[in-house]
């Protein structure tokens, strides 16, 4: 007689995802603030969050949220090398098992997507910005951003911008907004010593409103047609501030400083040193102007603004159009008219305080709409319905047939 048994089989426990992300490097901007953020919301959620890139001064954050951080050479853009990287990310992927290579840059991503095919691994990509399309060349070597299973662009403007160039098919793509850190950049959590500092530091006079022009030092960002502006202001009754690094940029910040006089401005315009007090900065301004020149792909200091309750002065293009309600959170101008913006900077400074109280609370409701909360729930759900048993995707196979360089095949 065959004994029977009541132990009952059970199912092996599911494995916690694996994803790499791969961009050239971890030293500062945006894209690496993103993979610092994802990799630690991957760590939060039960997976395993490595990150390959050549290094630098944020991959020490990584380690804080017990991320592991692979360093490889793939800031390079020699083909050859992005081969060789092809090999040595196929390892890494093989090694610790990985399910998802996550591509961020387009350098690393042709040596991700390389090795991601050789390892029957899912393969997803950010867009991050708009890349110079001139040429077919061009526009290829650009094309493999397009390739992902998943193609996340940062904004709909950028979607947008892919599909001028690119089919990418709905299935395949996501609009995920970047986040700002509620917790951080909060009106009731500043510290009013760090203000006490800043308002030293930079000489603030305690009679005038602050305009704050936070952002790198560099000419698309449009700091000379903002000193234009408040030259045009029929009053000087503003302090402003200039706020970013000028790395690389030292005789534009120069030409600033020559125009701060030319145009008679001294005493009320200052150029500063980026700070790590950008919430306490934010806090002492009554207006935030951020005029870039060229769009943004998605411009994260207009809603760092708002979610601090400053109403912002941005530019009618690119990611603000998306991020800013117009003359409810902000105001919403042509680039690169000084007349406008000085008008417009004059219309700031003279709204009553239970208007400017009003637009706060716009404002920080606004900003709760883009979290970094949501954005990394989002890029996590990204991840989640490629893994998911019986969930449709597309495959890598599929997605390459699939994407078409529309503007090569026009011509």
């Amino acid at each position: 007689m065959q004994k029977q048994t009541d132990e009952k089989i059970t199912a092996p426990p599911e494995k916690p995802p694996v994803i790499l992300q791969v961009l050239p490097g971890l030293r500062s901007g945006g894209v690496e603030r993103g993979t610092v953020e994802i990799a630690r919301a991957i760590m939060k959620s039960g997976g395993t969050a490595l990150v390959a890139s050549s290094g630098g001064v944020m991959t020490s954050q990584l380690a804080q949220c017990g991320a592991q951080h692979i360093t490889l050479p793939l800031d390079t853009k020699n083909p050859f090398k992005i081969w060789r990287n092809s090999f040595k990310l196929s390892k890494l992927i093989k090694k610790h098992d990985v399910d998802i290579v996550h591509a961020r840059s387009r350098a690393p991503a042709w040596s991700a997507w390389l090795a991601a095919r050789r390892s029957k691994c899912h393969f997803v990509t950010t867009f991050h910005g708009t890349y110079g399309m001139k040429g077919a060349f061009k526009r290829r070597y650009n094309g493999i951003m397009a390739r992902g299973e998943r193609v996340i662009a940062i904004s709909q403007f950028i979607a947008d911008y892919i599909n001028s160039y690119y089919t990418v098919e709905a299935e395949r793509m996501r609009v995920i907004h970047r986040g700002v850190d509620l917790k951080f950049f909060n009106p009731f959590a500043h510290s009013p010593q760090r203000m006490i500092e800043l308002t030293r530091g930079w000489r603030l006079p305690d009679e005038l409103p602050m305009i704050l022009f936070p952002g790198r030092i560099t000419r698309w960002k449009g700091q000379d047609i903002f000193l234009r502006a408040l030259a045009q202001l029929p009053h000087r009754n503003f302090f402003a501030v200039i706020l970013g690094d000028d790395k690389g940029h030292e005789n534009y910040r120069q030409e600033l400083e020559t125009l701060i006089t030319k145009l008679h401005l001294e005493g009320h315009v200052r150029i500063a040193r980026h700070t790590h007090y950008v919430s306490e900065a934010y806090m002492l301004s009554k207006v935030v102007v951020a005029t870039s020149l060229e769009p943004e792909a998605f411009g994260r200091v207009v809603l760092e603004a708002q979610a601090m309750g400053k109403p912002v002065i941005t530019t009618d293009h690119g990611g603000p159009q998306e991020t800013v309600i117009n003359d409810t959170t902000g105001w919403l101008i042509p680039p690169g008219d000084a007349g406008i913006l000085s008008q417009c900077i004059d219309h700031a400074l003279s709204i009553d305080e239970e208007t400017m109280h009003w637009m706060a609370e716009q404002a920080v409701a606004n900003a709760r709409r883009f979290s970094l909360e949501s954005m990394c729930q989002k890029t996590l759900d990204v991840y989640e319905e490629l893994l998911k048993p019986g969930k449709i995707a597309a495959t890598l196979q599929d997605s390459d047939a699939s994407t078409r360089d529309v503007a090569t095949e026009a011509a």
